[in-house]
């Protein structure tokens, strides 16, 4: 009884630690990184509604789905593969390489449906072959996308060159699908690239935060040898996310294709900093095993506010490339920051004790 009773915490202290009843004290749940987003998504909205009169017309919204949808479908799957803890840098690369499979074929006569189906096969062989070197031979993930990144553009460049499709003598993409980046959802300033995104958010956070392959992944993300010794098929699962990413990744190079209403070989050259700075940006930690898709929905918004923001100020390209790079430090440094502190803290606590006799 004795030993029980010093085991237990007090009242004060249970109420502090959230252990008595098994739920997190509330200024625990205060100072989660969604909470922070949140903050930060309202003081961009306000920043950015003084700084640009522009930026409170309703047609707003529209042009931030427009420029930032398929970038933001990417992040989806580049979530999961963070979460077990690789990262999928080609993303951007096959998006091109999958606009260029559309525009070539559609150049040499092809049916507009079969163009996409192509071209999503494209994606589904670019995953599994990332899949295969990091999955099945072990490669590092950053090596094997690199690697990946620049082979994708270079076939996207060997198919076009310096064309533009439609071409001279092309017919124009139907209009009934290119109307798709120039018109909202009918009754509302949505566009239908953001509303993808939305559906498909859902979709994956569902199967992130319910399903037993979420924790499956989360599992990954924090101990792989753990998970691989609890039956969670560890390479087989790696392998069919770089699928899943290389699949998303074909379906936005044919969103922006329609978007634009042509391709050439170099679309969405850099997007991967932009996809990589969303993703850690909403809380995925790039060690993986942490992270939500609710954060990511915020980090799209922020990240797509800031940006629409900052045109409508005409800031430079290479001025908005510099926010991107100091949004993926701050994702980097601010949790690890505190880790490094927290373990400072217990050191010196350790080394502050009394030592025995």
């Amino acid at each position: 009884m004795t030993s029980e009773l010093a085991t237990r915490p007090s009242g004060d202290s249970a109420v502090l630690s959230g252990r008595a009843d098994g739920r997190q004290p509330l200024w625990r749940s205060l100072a989660r990184w969604e909470t922070g987003l949140v903050v930060v998504l309202v003081g961009v909205l306000i920043w950015a509604s003084v700084k640009s009169p522009t930026f409170t017309d309703p047609s707003t919204l529209f042009y931030i789905g427009v420029n930032t949808g398929y970038t933001a479908i990417m992040a989806l799957p580049m979530t999961f593969v963070v979460m077990t803890g690789e990262i999928d840098l080609s993303v951007a690369s096959m998006l091109g390489l999958a606009g260029s499979t559309v525009g070539y074929l559609w150049h040499h006569g092809w049916n507009i449906w079969a163009a996409f189906a192509v071209a999503l096969a494209v994606g589904v062989v670019g995953g599994a072959l990332n899949g295969v070197l990091v999955a099945r031979f072990g490669l590092p993930s950053i090596a094997v996308t690199i690697g990946t990144l620049t082979m994708f553009r270079g076939l996207a460049e060997v198919l076009l060159g310096s064309l533009t499709i439609p071409s001279l003598g092309d017919q124009q993409f139907p209009e009934w699908l290119t109307n798709i980046g120039v018109n909202s959802i009918p009754g509302s300033q949505l566009s239908w690239s953001m509303l993808l995104f939305v559906v498909l958010a859902v979709i994956f956070g569902v199967v992130l935060h319910v399903t037993p392959l979420g924790r499956a992944m989360v599992a990954i993300g924090l101990q792989p040898e753990a998970a691989k010794f609890a039956g969670i098929r560890v390479n087989r699962m790696k392998f069919w996310l770089f699928v899943l990413s290389g699949l998303i990744s074909a379906f936005a190079g044919i969103l922006v294709t329609l978007q634009q209403a042509s391709v050439s070989y170099n679309v969405g050259t850099g997007l991967e900093l932009n996809v990589v700075a969303i993703v850690l940006f909403g809380g995925v930690s790039i060690f993986g095993g942490r992270g939500t898709i609710l954060g990511v929905v915020l980090s799209v918004a922020i990240v797509g506010s800031l940006q629409m923001a900052l045109v409508q100020l005409n800031v430079s390209a290479d001025k908005q490339n510099i926010v991107t790079g100091v949004l993926l430090l701050i994702s980097v440094i601010v949790p690890n920051g505190a880790a490094a502190l927290r373990r400072a803290r217990d050191y010196l606590r350790r080394r502050a004790r009394p030592r025995p006799l």
